[in-house]
């Protein structure tokens, strides 16, 4: 339940729209709804102006389709991640509003009262085989209200790609870099950029890659100081952060 509806919630009590019986009973699934198999923590809005993300991988369907609709029920954007099409028909069947996104294996539903976009943001990935978590964050960060720039396969293989994107590059607020192989993009952009920008290691490249952990040492000992990491693959921790930056930066107070 997010700030906007709990107000919306107490002016309907205030004008008599609803009794106050109806109001204790949907205030009482805070702060965390007990769905059995999971327990919903629908307070995560009030706490951190950001909800709760459903993270489908080793959940059955039908387990993320039930907490999805439960999420979508007690209102505010809802975001289920690396979720399969099996997952998505669970889904779809109990909230048909909601959209998959395959690339990203991400599935969102987002009201259509939301607030204003934050940002901009620009989601950045080296090489196409990197664009699944690019996605995954450049589909999350959107669910959660910002406005995002995609910049795709501009890799330091050829270094005048990216130099080529530097307006662009201007623009966001926050950057978030997806890389594999040597992970040598973030420090190229944190050279280039006067914003913030989250390194994400991607499991893409040959054998001494060690599925990621060569781009995630790179990433962390990255001479750009405005790069700060996240883990292997982690698309979706990169925008969950993005977005935090945004909002305290359009609100000190929050």
């Amino acid at each position: 339940m997010t700030r906007d509806a709990i107000a919306t919630l107490l002016e309907a009590v205030k004008g008599g729209g609803i009794s106050t019986a109806e109001a204790m009973e949907q205030l009482a699934r805070l702060p965390y709804e007990d769905a059995g198999m999971a327990k919903i923590d629908h307070h995560r809005s009030l706490r951190l102006g950001l909800p709760e993300v459903i993270y489908a991988a080793g959940k059955t369907p039908e387990q993320v389709a039930e907490i999805f609709r439960r999420m979508a029920d007690a209102g505010g954007a809802v975001i289920a991640t690396r979720a399969s099409a099996e997952t998505w028909a669970a889904v779809e069947a109990l909230v048909p509003a909601a959209k998959y996104h395959p690339v990203a294996r991400v599935i969102g539903l987002r009201p259509a009262d939301a607030t204003p976009l934050l940002g901009p943001a620009a989601v950045v990935c080296a090489g196409t085989s990197d664009l699944p978590v690019a996605e995954e964050a450049a589909v999350v960060a959107e669910y959660l209200g910002v406005q995002v720039s995609r910049i795709v396969d501009v890799g330091v293989a050829g270094l005048h790609r990216i130099l080529a994107q530097r307006e662009a590059l201007a623009e966001a607020h926050v950057v978030i870099v997806c890389a594999g192989m040597e992970g040598a993009l973030p420090s190229v952009v944190g050279g280039l950029v006067a914003a913030p920008v989250i390194a994400v290691p991607t499991s893409v490249g040959y054998g001494a890659a060690f599925g990621g952990l060569a781009a995630l040492l790179g990433m962390l000992n990255s001479c750009s100081p405005n790069v700060t990491v996240v883990n292997i693959d982690n698309g979706f921790g990169a925008a969950y952060v993005a977005a935090m930056m945004l909002r305290a930066g359009a609100d000190p107070a929050r």
